[in-house]
């Protein structure tokens, strides 16, 4: 079952309506729930492991953090020391956030026609699990919170395409964040309405934050800065503060500016409150560190190694590796600047860097195994070519061996055909020509493992390997945290107050 905020409508206040009916009686399917799981835990182990190698914004924070006690507010990962909720948000989302290796969504809704392919990525649990502590709730309510944020920002994503007005994506989020904490915390509609007025017409971010020859810090944060603000306006507005109303049809707000029409919305907005059909069933996982616009590459590329083991055990052989793609990946992850990354946040955003650090790690393997064949399968290939934190530190980012590999690349676009095919999928090909005169053709890869609509990857077992190795960086024996996560929705109100109470070793500053 679902519901449709009709353009001529004032959505602001209907989301309003929405979010307070969605905490009181929607009952998402025991899938919705599972996969909602996942991708919570999947964001733990991500930012705790951020936190553990002394990740620059994280560490300044917690800081900050730290400098707005709280009696009544919450803790952020790894401490029992209570500050403002907004800024255990704002840590907590950026630690999430800051290896770019946890959840993805491209806006896709083929039987309806949503097809505006807007990213967005699993940023936004802390709200939830904030409110829940706030309110005295247990993990069932905030596991429902985090259904309700994901469902709202995976829907708009569907609907209006920020990227291409050049406007970061994590405003969706942000909208998302406002009407979750509001209806959480037990705001009326109205001022979750005049929350999201304020988040549309005081905060909205430019993809600045991730152009440039070099990114910086404000390309990690910007989901938790902007969920920040949104939380904060949501704050105002229960305080009594108004902010602009029907924000959505408002001739001059974002939305209408760039999309113009007679008066309506730019877009209907179609909401699930039951059964299968929500947007969190359509996001994706990502099975390791890399921005999500290479997985089809990274997934070509393992088609190729296991199909010719012969070039990982002379990689002399390989002498050209092309890579065709889509926009936007070919626009974003293939800027010449990106060809020379110098920084982390480069590197994870570079799709030779990526493919070729991929490609390394693989010759290495073969070189200590003495063969080609270096793991049985797609899914123990994913496991043990596993992108870690540490293959973005300084001195990986300088490897020859993958910077050689870095040259032998080129990147094209692949015009109409591959163009159509995205956001449905991530269409991308990989052409390996050999020093003995072959062409070794990966072929259209559509569905790369961690993919929604993947069938042939053991996902949870893939995941296993991930939440086992990013949560070794953050503690000695992450099962138990890993275990609890996964069952969030049973933990009563004081087991969740507690949830992120539990020691993160510090590993150093690796950059």
């Amino acid at each position: 079952m679902s519901v449709e905020l009709k353009p001529n409508c004032n959505q602001a206040l209907e989301l309003g309506k929405y979010a307070c009916e969605f905490m009181r009686s929607a009952s998402p399917s025991e899938s919705v729930q599972e996969r909602t799981k996942l991708f919570h835990t999947d964001s733990v182990l991500c930012g705790i492991s951020a936190v553990a190698l002394c990740a620059n914004a994280p560490v300044v924070l917690r800081e900050e953090a730290l400098e707005y006690p709280n009696a009544h507010g919450v803790p952020f990962f790894g401490s029992t020391v209570k500050v403002a909720p907004e800024k255990a948000i704002v840590a907590n989302s950026s630690a999430v956030r800051e290896w770019d290796s946890n959840g993805t969504n491209f806006g896709f809704r083929k039987e309806l026609g949503f097809i505006a392919g807007e990213f967005g990525h699993n940023d936004f649990y802390p709200v939830a699990i904030a409110a829940a502590q706030m309110k005295g709730l247990d993990g069932a309510a905030a596991l429902r919170g985090m259904m309700l944020s994901d469902e709202i920002r995976g829907r708009l994503a569907e609907v209006f395409s920020l990227k291409t007005y050049k406007i970061d994506h994590v405003v969706h989020g942000a909208i998302a964040s406002a009407a979750t904490w509001g209806a959480m915390m037990g705001a009326t509609p109205e001022q979750i309405e005049s929350a999201i007025g304020m988040v549309v017409a005081h905060y909205i971010p430019w993809r600045a934050i991730r152009a440039g020859k070099q990114l910086s810090d404000s390309k990690g944060a910007s989901a938790a800065i902007s969920t920040e603000v949104a939380v904060l306006s949501m704050m105002r507005s229960m305080r009594g503060f108004i902010g602009p109303k029907d924000i959505f049809r408002n001739p001059e707000s974002m939305f209408r500016q760039f999309e113009k029409t007679a008066g309506d919305s730019p877009f209907p907005l179609v909401l699930s409150t039951t059964g299968d059909d929500f947007a969190v069933m359509g996001m994706h996982f990502k099975l390791g560190l890399y921005e999500h616009q290479s997985a089809g590459a990274l997934q070509g590329m393992i088609d190729l190694m296991r199909k010719h083991p012969e070039i990982l055990e002379n990689p002399g052989l390989i002498q050209g590796i092309k890579i065709v793609a889509y926009e936007p990946a070919f626009g974003i992850i293939g800027d010449p600047a990106k060809r020379d990354p110098k920084t982390r946040q480069s590197a994870d955003h570079s799709m030779v860097y990526i493919v070729g650090t991929l490609l390394r790690k693989a010759v290495e393997k073969a070189a200590e195994m003495k063969t080609g064949k270096i793991a049985d399968g797609n899914d123990a290939m994913w496991k043990t070519l596993f992108l870690a934190p540490y293959d973005y530190d300084p001195a990986a980012i300088v490897n020859k061996t993958t910077r050689a590999f870095m040259e032998k690349m080129t990147f094209e676009h692949g015009g109409a055909e591959y163009d159509r095919n995205y956001p449905d999928g991530i269409p991308t090909s990989v052409v390996i020509t050999t020093t003995d005169g072959r062409t070794l053709d990966s072929g259209f890869v559509m569905y790369p493992s961690g993919h929604a609509r993947n069938a042939s990857a053991n996902l949870k077992d893939i995941l296993a390997n991930k939440f086992e190795r990013l949560g070794a960086l953050a503690m000695d024996d992450p099962k138990p945290l890993v275990t609890k996560l996964n069952a969030i929705e049973k933990l009563d109100a004081k087991q969740l107050a507690s949830v992120y109470d539990f020691r993160i070793v510090s590993r150093g500053k690796f950059e």
